[in-house]
Order: structure tokens, then sequence, then C-alpha cells
């Protein structure tokens, strides 16, 4: 039997390959805008404009920075070969801009209602990494 073999059937985690240069923009104060500007597939800058918006009550333009930062995020995961299932763990630092995105779109498609929409993304997040679900509340 091969170590870290998935004994349950299921897909094995996908972990996205590391991208610090957004990361490291955005810890060194760079404002969000600019660091998605210059790395547009970032879903970490993507998840941070959303939560600033939030955060400053603009709920439709955080519910669509959310919505790119999750489609930017679905790209990385395809290209990282996850078929549309499976772990994507919060304890892996680069899938956490998805992650974060995810939660952000759930946040915002609740606070305008959109309760189907809500659900589904919070199902998602669960699905995909517990940990991120409860961190990320």
């Amino acid at each position: 039997m091969a170590i870290h073999e998935n004994l349950l059937g299921g897909p094995p985690p996908t972990h996205l390959p590391d991208d610090p240069e957004p990361r490291e923009l955005l810890a060194a104060g760079t404002a969000p805008a600019d660091v998605a500007a210059k790395y547009p597939t970032s879903s970490l800058a993507w998840a941070q404009l959303a939560d600033d918006a939030f955060e400053g009550g603009r709920i439709v333009e955080s519910y669509a920075y959310a919505r790119t930062g999750y489609h930017r995020g679905l790209d990385s995961l395809r290209r990282a070969g996850w078929k549309g299932h499976g772990p994507v763990p919060f304890e892996h630092e680069p899938n956490r801009g998805f992650l974060r995105a995810l939660h952000a779109l759930a946040r915002a498609a609740q606070a305008i209602g959109e309760q189907d929409e809500y659900e589904r993304c919070t199902t998602f997040l669960r699905d995909s990494s517990p940990t991120a679900a409860d961190t990320l509340g």
C-alpha cells in the first residue's frame, strides 16, 4: 500500500501551485486592485477585493469580485487536475484564495437574497474544505 493512499475511494486532494507574488504584494500593503490588475488570475487578489467591498457595504461589488475570484480559481483547479469534486485543503496556502473567493461569493449571495447560490456555495465550500468553512465562517 502506498503512503497517503486514499482508502475511501474519493479523488485525491487538489493542491494549487504556489504563486507567491500576489500574496507577498498584498501582505506588503499593495492595493488589491493593483494586485488583481497585475495578476488577474489570482483568486486571492479578487477575494481581498470582495472582502474589502463587503466590509465597505458595497455588496453587489463584493459579489462581482467574489464571482471573478471563484471562476479564476475554478480555472486553476482544473489546470491542477481537479475533476469537479474532491478536497481542496485550506491547509495548503495556495488554495486559500479560491476558498476565500468561494466564501465571499456565498456571503454576498446571502446578503442580496440569492438563497440558492448561497446554499450551493456554502455546500461547495464545506465539501471542498471543512477547515475553510469553519475558519472563514
